[in-house]
């Protein structure tokens, strides 16, 4: 699995919180992914995927 948060973020801060493993926020304001996500953190990815309030958070699988 890998995530992008694309340019719809608004830096809510809302998936580093549920998932900070993953998900961390920039400088800029805006949240970033890391690029390898491991099984374990699937299921938290999806459900901050699923919470972002602008679907910023874009889920591909290999």
């Amino acid at each position: 699995m890998n995530a992008h948060v694309n340019g719809n973020c608004i830096g809510c801060g809302l998936c580093a919180n549920m998932c900070p493993t993953v998900f961390t926020m920039l400088e800029a304001g805006m949240a970033a992914a890391r690029d390898e996500i491991g099984p374990e953190q699937e299921p938290f990815v999806q459900e901050a995927a699923e919470s972002c309030p602008v679907d910023a958070i874009e889920i591909t699988t290999h």
